[in-house]
């Protein structure tokens, strides 16, 4: 009787552990498109806003630059063929001119750095805060994993396990 009793409080303990066990490598996955999210976003609408403003900016400012300089190049050619520079001049003027041509090239390029910099600083603290809304999300929902959609390594998925939803909720859009 007391072997009965024994083998069952084993088989019992066994069955409980590895029940307990189990349950704790179940895995819940999840999914999001983090693009279609970041779009529906009001600050991320604002922020672009805000970049385009800026682009268009220091483009106009560019594009007066390279008027500036097509304006010093005709009046150069202009200038030689009228005879009214000297060789020396002339030389003197197109370096000039070339510099200036580099500045340009230069120009554009810290254009686009200072671009990518504005729009790093700008919605990082938006994109921080989604992060932290999908790991709550995550965490309430007793997901295990979350993917991204947007990045094209999800074959497969369930509609019901798209937390989209969930997330825009939290955001409250």
């Amino acid at each position: 009787m007391k072997i009965n009793i024994f083998k069952y409080s084993l088989l019992f303990l066994v069955l409980f552990l590895s029940s307990q066990s189990f349950g704790q490598t179940v895995a819940k996955f999840g999914y999001l498109n983090s693009q279609s999210l970041l779009s529906d976003i009001p600050e991320v609408k604002q922020a672009n806003s805000n970049l385009e403003a800026l682009q268009a900016q220091l483009e106009k400012k560019g594009q007066q630059m390279v008027a500036d300089l097509e304006n010093k190049y005709k009046e150069l050619q202009r200038k030689e063929q009228s005879g009214e520079i000297s060789p020396k001049a002339l030389e003197d003027d197109a370096k000039k001119l070339k510099e200036q041509e580099a500045e340009i090239g230069k120009f554009e390029q810290d254009v686009q750095k200072q671009l990518m910099a504005k729009r790093q600083e700008m919605l990082q603290p938006i994109i921080d805060k989604v992060n932290k809304i999908i790991k709550e999300v995550a965490a309430e929902n007793q997901f295990t994993y979350i993917f991204d959609s947007s990045s094209g390594i999800l074959l497969f998925a369930q509609e019901s396990l798209d937390i989209m939803p969930l997330v825009k909720a939290k955001l409250g859009i």
